[in-house]
């Protein structure tokens, strides 16, 4: 549960935002305000959820002197200019994932919150949760000996009409940035940044890509492979190889989810399933407050360096499968 001191101040209206704000207020975070593009979207969404005040645009949520934090929950290509536009009022920054559409994107809006001594942090939700903290355990405490690879997928049926935000190239649509995200972070949080990186994709006639699979390999030695779709639902496991053993996350391994060690003979050594209370959003928001609270600049769970990291990466895969995007 949250202290309830730090103000919430949430930009954009779309499903994202209501599954973090229905999280926030479950677990005593204080939701101060909302912005939307119209008068009309803020008040209902205002309504729906009890938060107070209610803007029609964004710069008079972020000039709320009552708000403390502002969560960044528009489409892709406009996270840093959302995001920079809070940091310019003096607002710390909670930003969707993928972060931002580059990594030099990426590194100014980081940048930014440095100059103004305010936290700026992806929303990658996953890094946060309790059963990632278990997973990081096990492999620090050598459970399944030395890792040597990391598998995860990240696949949905999502809907087939062109002028849905998924298929829509300006919008910064397609499988990478919704859905790669979830499976090539979580490389990193295991086996650091990549050294070496290979990409293959699939395309729909609007442009944006279908289906992406990376190999990576990390420095260590140990390599990593993970496969996003937005057109086809798979089982959405992920898979952690060691010397002496293996740790299977299952569906959907990206929010809260059972977790099993293995021996090398296939036999289960330990399993683990916490419960968590609604989607499991709330422990990032836990994080940010503490880092206010701490007077830290930034958390070990998603260092703004590593977003940034990660969206160079993101960035590579797209010039290996020849996706650009319109307003870039």
């Amino acid at each position: 549960m949250s202290e309830g001191t730090t103000r919430w101040g949430i930009l954009a209206t779309g499903g994202i935002a209501g599954v973090f704000t229905r999280d926030l207020l479950a677990h005593g975070h204080q939701v101060a305000a909302v912005g939307s593009r119209s008068p009309a979207g803020a008040q209902r969404f205002a309504e729906s959820f009890g938060i107070p005040r209610a803007y029609g645009s964004y710069e008079e949520l972020v000039a709320d002197p009552d708000v403390d934090v502002v969560y960044v929950a528009t489409p892709h290509n406009f996270h840093a200019a959302n995001a920079e536009l809070a940091l310019e009022h003096g607002k710390h920054v909670l930003v969707e994932k993928a972060f931002t559409l580059t990594a030099a994107e990426a590194s100014r809006i980081t940048e930014l919150g440095r100059r103004h001594g305010l936290v700026v942090m992806e929303a990658m939700w996953t890094r946060f949760l309790p059963h990632m903290a278990h997973v990081r355990q096990l492999i620090s405490d050598g459970r399944i000996g030395d890792v040597r690879s990391v598998h995860a997928d990240h696949t949905q049926l999502l809907p087939a009409d062109e002028k849905h935000r998924i298929n829509d190239p300006w919008l910064a649509g397609g499988a990478l940035l919704d859905l790669g995200v979830y499976p090539i972070s979580f490389t990193f949080d295991l086996l650091g940044p990549p050294v070496d990186v290979h990409a293959r994709a699939t395309f729909k006639n609007s442009g944006v890509d279908a289906s992406v699979a990376t190999i990576f390999q990390h420095d260590n030695g140990a390599m990593s492979t993970t496969f996003s779709s937005s057109e086809t639902r798979g089982t959405n496991t992920a898979t952690v190889l060691g010397t002496d053993g293996r740790i299977e996350i299952a569906a959907t391994w990206y929010g809260p989810a059972r977790v099993t060690v293995l021996d090398p003979d296939g036999g289960t050594v330990d399993e683990s399933d916490r419960p968590v209370t609604g989607r499991g959003m709330q422990y990032q928001a836990a994080e940010l407050e503490r880092l206010l609270r701490a007077g830290e600049s930034s958390s070990a769970l998603m260092t703004p360096e590593e977003s940034v990291n990660v969206m160079a990466t993101m960035d590579r895969i797209r010039r290996l499968i020849g996706l650009r995007y319109p307003d870039e």
